[in-house]
């Protein structure tokens, strides 16, 4: 699975994830792509109405709904995210705290699952543009969850479409695809 959080049309880490997507393909996978960026997804209310039964999940009904049975369901998932204010996307923030609602006695959703990380940024450097935040906050995320980090892609790319002339990032995307579609 390759959830993208970009609310662009042709976002230059929506662009990476398809590129991932065909990798996954080559590789043998399938790769279900949850496109994120103009959902209506409600940030987390703390209600812990998940917690008190786990088995209902999360009670909020939006467009989130959908997104957890596929979660539940991929075998790999690779986060594809512009970095905007030094961080994730607003859009990628939400999914990520409305995951909370999938904690079992097992782990989270993620728990035990091959995960990659694609970000795109304003700025050359990836600690100026903030990029490198987001790095350390996916590895602080998937080592709670006990989540396997196989791989991330990162580069500079601002204008919607700028990352189709840097073919180094393209091919990076398209070797992640693969390897998170042969890590099972």
């Amino acid at each position: 699975m390759i959830i993208t959080s970009s609310p662009r049309k042709n976002g230059n880490s929506t662009i990476l994830a398809l590129k991932a997507a065909e990798g996954v393909k080559a590789a043998g996978g399938v790769a279900d792509i949850a496109a994120i960026g103009n959902l209506k997804i409600a940030p987390c209310n703390a209600c812990d109405a998940c917690r008190a039964k786990p088995d209902a999940g999360c009670v909020i009904k939006d467009d989130m709904q959908p997104i957890y049975q596929k979660i539940e369901d991929a075998e790999g998932i690779i986060f594809a995210t512009p970095i905007y204010w030094f961080n994730v996307s607003a859009q990628m923030k939400l999914l990520i705290d409305r995951t909370y609602a999938t904690h079992r006695e097992s782990g989270y959703a993620f728990t035990g699952k091959d995960v990659g990380v694609i970000l795109t940024y304003e700025d050359e450097d990836v600690y100026v543009s903030g990029g490198v935040n987001a790095l350390h906050s996916f590895k602080d995320i998937f080592a709670y969850v006990k989540a396997n980090l196989v791989g991330t892609v990162y580069g500079s790319a601002n204008k919607a479409g700028e990352v189709q002339g840097n073919e180094k990032l393209l091919e990076k995307a398209y070797n992640l695809g693969r390897k998170i579609a042969q890590t099972k």
